[in-house]
């Protein structure tokens, strides 16, 4: 995050400029296009000390990508923009990196691996927004990158994300191949020597119920013909993007014009899915319902088992009296709970409107984990703070919540289950256990996947770099 010191008033817009490129990529280190070896680096940066770094030229190629020596310094200045120590990451482990990252990119290529140019422009529109917002004209970021125009300028800096894409998309098809048996992570948690068990932290499990004001039919039938006139709108010629970034309330995608790509298991709600598969490229949905609000999709293209699509989410407006009476109907639940006329897992079956905790008595998923514990050290700071000063079985007070999208809606929490920290155990912590083990083999997979392609793939490196010792065995000695 931005420091809360760094305003325009006070600070040269140069260097947002540079923070904001930083900030917005885990790798600037493998941010340049592929160039010929003549040519080297344009982009002028400064080191943390103020002084200027050197510019040199190739120092290593990985297939038809190239490693620059101010890449290093680029990726030190990334670390120390956002925090972190240098101090003991040497040129050489720098270099190790930006290689690997190459490496992925090159051999995503070879693997017909496809970053659509709509998703690219999705990507370069969100961070531009950023950076004009930060400087205020999209001119004095074409100025500070040394290009000549806006469109030279997007050319580059989608050579940027393309190949940030491409690395990307080639990690993460390595790590989802690689799949575990009850009986590897046995095998893991065996060989652990008992001093050196990892320890748990304190942990709870929590359940909620919710109730969902209720919205009137004049109310969504107001929402409906809005999307329907929209949905003519485009019909007629306008752009569906421009629509979705004027009217979409959906702020994961309304930057983008709305662009989301998607296949079967992207999580996604049931309905949206629905849709969306069910389209033609080119054809726009009728208006629909999920549990944000109102949809319309428009499918660009179809790839096989993936869909690139454009929507606009508008919600109807919750009057204050539908939030009143959501109010006192999850008011009288409680005190029915209170009372102990019915237990909170029996109220959440019946009385909850979220469908995705209803079922199992309102208990919580851990996103992260995909289990019932919450880490405390580790919880979402919202959550933690409605349920840190509740004691065993006690209930909340209806608390007024908002999603990221703004729907509102009253809840009741409860802690249902507290665990101490603890040594690991292998059937209490089953599910962090195989976590552990699934790493360590996706990590293996990963080591076995480099040793394969480094020596079938074309690499060089140039001077000085030739005395490192790497990870890898880029040197192929």
């Amino acid at each position: 995050m931005l420091s809360k010191k760094l305003q325009l008033k006070t600070i040269d817009y140069k260097s947002v400029l540079t923070i904001c490129f930083l900030l917005f990529f885990n790798s600037i280190l493998s941010a340049q296009e592929v160039i010929k070896d003549s040519v080297v680096a344009q982009l002028p940066v400064e080191a943390p000390s103020g002084q200027k770094l050197k510019i040199d030229g190739i120092i290593a190629n990985v297939g038809d990508y190239i490693v620059l020596d101010s890449d290093i310094d680029k990726a030190y200045l990334e670390i120390t923009g956002q925090g972190g120590s240098v101090k003991d990451i040497s040129r050489c482990q720098m270099l190790g990196k930006l290689l690997e990252d190459k490496l992925y990119a090159h051999q995503a290529i070879q693997d017909s691996i496809i970053v659509s140019d709509a998703e690219i422009r999705g990507m370069m529109d969100e961070r531009l927004n950023y950076m004009i917002q930060q400087v205020g004209d999209i001119n004095k970021v074409v100025a500070y990158y040394k290009k000549n125009s806006v469109e030279e300028f997007k050319t580059y800096f989608s050579d940027i994300l393309k190949e940030q894409k491409l690395a990307s998309e080639m990690q993460k098809k390595i790590v989802d191949a690689v799949e575990i048996t009850p009986e590897e992570v046995r095998n893991f948690f065996k060989k652990i020597p008992a001093s050196d068990l990892p320890t748990f932290g304190a942990e709870m499990e929590v359940a909620q119920i919710v109730v969902e004001p209720k919205v009137s039919k004049e109310d969504k039938q107001k929402v409906i013909d809005r999307l329907k006139s929209i949905r003519q709108d485009v019909l007629d010629g306008s752009s569906f993007a421009t629509k979705a970034v004027l009217y979409s309330q959906d702020p994961g995608s309304s930057p983008n014009g709305g662009f989301y790509k998607m296949n079967r298991k992207t999580s996604f709600v049931k309905e949206f899915k629905d849709v969306a598969f069910s389209l033609q490229e080119g054809e726009i949905s009728e208006p629909f319902e999920t549990i944000y609000g109102y949809h319309i999709i428009m499918v660009e293209k179809i790839k096989g088992q993936e869909v690139e699509l454009r929507h606009i989410l508008i919600a109807p407006t919750v009057p204050e009296e539908a939030l009143k009476d959501a109010k006192e109907r999850i008011s009288n639940i409680r005190e029915k709970i209170v009372s102990k006329e019915i237990s909170f897992a029996d109220a959440a079956k019946t009385e909850s409107d979220e469908k995705e905790t209803r079922a199992n008595g309102g208990t919580l998923i851990n996103p992260n984990t995909q289990d019932t514990r919450f880490e405390l050290t580790k919880m979402d700071p919202t959550l933690y703070g409605q349920v840190s000063n509740l004691k065993d079985d006690e209930v909340s007070q209806p608390l007024l919540t908002a999603d990221e999208k703004g729907k509102k809606t009253y809840k009741l929490i409860t802690v249902t289950n507290r665990i101490d920290a603890h040594t690991a155990d292998y059937a209490k912590d089953y599910t962090k256990i195989r976590e552990l083990a699934l790493k360590e083999k996706q990590i293996k997979a990963i080591g076995k996947w480099f040793d394969d392609k480094i020596k079938d793939t074309y690499i060089k490196i140039i001077g000085e770099y030739k005395n490192c010792t790497f990870t890898n065995n880029w040197l192929k000695k």
